[in-house]
């Protein structure tokens, strides 16, 4: 399977994914790393001699035209795939139809709960015992679409939001090749 990975940040979910791809663990093979900014995430990529392609916004006069140069890119590089791993614009109704059930995010709560930024901030001052992570389908609503799976955490009564933070990100890596790993699996039956 070809993967296509959306980043915005620091990139340790696309680094996992790669990671995965190299070692065997997943069938598959990372083609290309698109950030919507320089970030670190994309400069580690290069690093690894993964493809990479900055597209940003302010370089496009619509997000029409921005989102069809991501989708030209992906199938350029004959992405089957995509994988939002910290990617922090918020995708058309069009850009997800286009990629229904071939695009998954990846988000730092267990959703429907606290969707948006600052996902473990929001638990924190709800007061939740557990928190976790959750693999969905991406939908045109934000942090919404068929649920994948999921991994939990317990939440300290000292936990902070840096805290809490380290500990879903240990299981988000694990999560997201589990999915991905599952997903793949479905592909070649």
């Amino acid at each position: 399977m070809n993967i296509g990975i959306l980043i915005s940040g620091k990139g340790s979910n696309m680094l996992n994914i790669v990671k995965a791809c190299d070692n065997g663990t997943l069938n598959a093979r990372v083609k290309i790393v698109i950030s919507n900014k320089p970030s670190e995430g994309i400069y580690k990529a290069q690093k690894i001699g993964i493809p990479t392609k900055i597209i940003e916004t302010k370089n496009f006069n619509s997000k029409l035209k921005f989102e069809n140069e991501i989708t030209n890119i992906l199938k350029i590089n004959k992405v089957s795939l995509v994988c939002l791993a910290g990617f922090m614009k918020i995708l058309s109704k069009k850009f997800v139809s286009q990629w229904e059930k071939r695009l998954i995010n990846i988000h730092p709560s267990l959703l429907p709960s606290f969707k948006g930024i600052n996902a473990q901030l929001q638990a924190i001052k709800k007061g939740v015992k557990y928190a976790g992570c959750t693999v969905h389908y991406v939908s045109s609503a934000i942090d919404d679409g068929e649920i994948l799976d999921q991994s939990i955490v317990k939440v300290c009564k000292n936990e902070n939001e840096q805290s809490l933070s380290k500990k879903i990100l240990i299981e988000e890596h694990k999560l997201y090749i589990k999915v991905l790993k599952n997903l793949i699996n479905k592909e070649l039956v």
